[in-house]
């Protein structure tokens, strides 16, 4: 019988104590007999440390110094890793029970593929499900597109993350996009279709206080793609639709990040370039523009407690 691959997680932590403790508990529960935890924290002020040396006797290593941010946070965590398959589980993030054991099972089944991802939760605060993240069989087409899957929910073979160089340290958003893309050339990507993670919405998070770095690095790696020879045949044929996508996703993140004009704006962008890339979005577009007229904070509340009241009726 063949041994279980090596499982390697890197935690990047920075000034998120409030979070911190669920997710390193989320990786130290999981069932996998073989797996190997690092968190690389990035020389927190707010008593962090003191959180994850509790756990040092559990975990491989850790260090708490000054770094350039998440991307160097993460490379440096990999660079320690010894693990077969790795993945990243950020700070305010958390994974579900049996993630682990189900990536790799997947990742068993799919010999030829780079990485496999899942489903997410989006939770607030408290934890509460705000929304269940759905993606799908996407592959290279889709990310060149924008279509979007969620980090926590992925594991990749580490003999492609560091053929496709590991994480480009220029980017603080869209790291985790950019890497796909390189890795969706080595091999393709495989769907499980289950919910593997949760991922944190809070006020610290990215896409709530710096949305329109969101946009800003879409159009970097839209432009980037034409320089790609791996991508450049793709681009040609649909360069439209990935500057549509790059737009909506500018849309997504200004809406979300309470900037509905900025946001219209994007998606009217989008729609020109390519309506079908824009119009499954076309109730964030109404909300935008009603927004420019109604108070964007009572409607984006009525919004999630609604949301929120609907997934607790089907969880009953």
């Amino acid at each position: 019988m063949n041994a279980l691959p090596r499982v390697s997680i890197v935690t990047p932590s920075f000034n998120q104590a409030v979070y911190l403790e669920q997710t390193i508990q989320s990786v130290l529960a999981q069932d996998y007999p073989d797996l190997e935890y690092f968190v690389i924290d990035g020389g927190s002020t707010d008593g962090s440390q003191a959180i994850i040396a509790k756990y040092t006797d559990k975990l491989a290593g850790w260090v708490s110094e000054p770094d350039h941010g998440q991307a160097e946070a993460i490379n440096k965590g990999m660079a320690r890793a010894s693990g077969d398959i790795v993945a990243w589980l950020n700070s305010d993030d958390y994974y579900l029970p049996g993630t682990i054991s189900a990536a790799v099972k997947l990742m068993q089944a799919s010999p030829q593929c780079s990485l496999v991802f899942g489903d997410m939760l989006a939770v607030d605060e408290q934890g509460a499900t705000i929304n269940i993240q759905r993606f799908g069989n996407w592959g290279l087409a889709e990310l060149m597109r924008f279509q979007i899957i969620g980090q926590p929910a992925v594991f990749m073979r580490r003999a492609a993350f560091q053929q496709a160089g590991g994480l480009d340290e220029r980017f603080h958003c869209l790291l985790d996009h950019h890497l796909w893309l390189r890795m969706a050339q080595i091999a393709p990507l495989q769907y499980s279709g289950q919910v593997w993670a949760a991922a944190r919405f809070h006020s610290g998070a990215k896409n709530v206080y710096q949305p329109a770095r969101f946009g800003e690095e879409a159009y970097q790696v839209a432009a980037w793609m034409q320089t790609q020879p791996g991508l450049q045949p793709l681009y040609q044929k649909m360069h439209r639709q990935v500057w549509a996508g790059a737009h909506r996703m500018n849309g997504f993140y200004l809406l979300d990040g309470g900037q509905p004009a900025a946001a219209l704006r994007a998606y009217l962008l989008s729609l020109w370039n390519d309506p079908r890339m824009a119009l499954p979005e076309w109730r964030r577009i109404l909300f935008a523009f009603a927004s420019l007229f109604i108070n964007v904070d009572r409607l984006r509340q009525g919004y999630l407690q609604r949301r929120k009241r609907r997934l607790a009726h089907k969880g009953s």
